[in-house]
C-alpha cells in the first residue's frame, strides 16, 4: 500500500528546501544591486589626487566596504528588493502537483474478480 501521508511530507519538505534556495538566492541578488548601487554611486564622487590620496589600497578598502555595506543595508529594511524577487519567482516555480495527487487518490479497492 502508497502512503500518501509520507509522500506528502517528503514533497512538503522538497518544496520547503527549493523555497529556501529561491529566498537565498533572491537575497544574493539584492547584495550584488545594493553592492553596484554603492559603486555607481563611489564613482560619481570627485576623486582628489595628493597627498592623501590611497592608491590601490583605497580602492580595495572602499571594495570591502561597499561589500560589506550591500550586505547589512537590506537588514534595515523591512520589505526589500529581496521579498519581491521572491514572490516573482515563486510564481514561475513549477508546482509538484504529485504528492498532492497521491494523497487525494483514494487507495485502490480489491474488486472480485468474475468468475
Amino acid at each position: 500500500m502508497i502512503d500518501p501521508i509520507g509522500l506528502a511530507a517528503t514533497s512538503s519538505k522538497a518544496t520547503d528546501s527549493r523555497d529556501a534556495k529561491l529566498k537565498k538566492a533572491a537575497q544574493q541578488l539584492e547584495g550584488v544591486f545594493i553592492q553596484q548601487l554603492y559603486k555607481s554611486m563611489r564613482d560619481t564622487v570627485p576623486q582628489q589626487d595628493g597627498i592623501v590620496s590611497g592608491g590601490a589600497g583605497e580602492e580595495v578598502f572602499t571594495g570591502l566596504l561597499d561589500q560589506h555595506l550591500a550586505a547589512e543595508t537590506p537588514k534595515h529594511w523591512e520589505t526589500g528588493l529581496s521579498d519581491a524577487l521572491y514572490r516573482q519567482l515563486r510564481r514561475g516555480m513549477p508546482v509538484d502537483t504529485s504528492a498532492a495527487a497521491m494523497a487525494a487518490t483514494p487507495a485502490p479497492q480489491s474488486v472480485p474478480l468474475a468468475r
